[in-house]
């Protein structure tokens, strides 16, 4: 349990620094977009309730798939076919960004390290 809370609070710190960043806000504003546009296509046509339309659109794009809900109506099947295509790329570009910015502190920190070094070589080498 401490380490899933650890490891949702380097989220939620991730998430705060990419809301720092253009490309970030882009790809946060598109994946709530895309989840939201799921979430009403599914509540209306599908007659899911808010709920479990919102569920499926999670669980559809994050290729999860447990089954438990399928479109029944031939329009919601095409809708799934393109959501899906277009959707997933999505989540898993803003899944990257939010695993840079979760490994972001860890580089900087490596990479200040190696500048030291570096400095203090050259300061041994003169």
């Amino acid at each position: 349990m401490i380490s899933f809370l650890l490891t949702l609070r380097r989220m939620v710190m991730a998430t705060l620094r990419g809301l720092k960043e253009p490309e970030f806000q882009v790809l946060l504003s598109l994946t709530v977009a895309v989840l939201i546009s799921g979430t009403m296509f599914y509540s209306n046509v599908e007659g899911l309730s808010i709920l479990d339309a919102l569920y499926f659109s999670v669980i559809t794009l994050a290729t999860v798939g447990y089954g438990d809900f399928t479109p029944q109506t031939d329009f919601g099947k095409i809708f799934t076919i393109i959501y899906i295509l277009t959707g997933v790329g999505l989540i898993v570009a803003f899944a990257a960004k939010i695993l840079y910015y979760m490994e972001l502190p860890r580089l900087r920190h490596k990479a200040e390290r190696k500048a030291r070094r570096l400095a203090k070589e050259e300061e041994d080498d003169e």
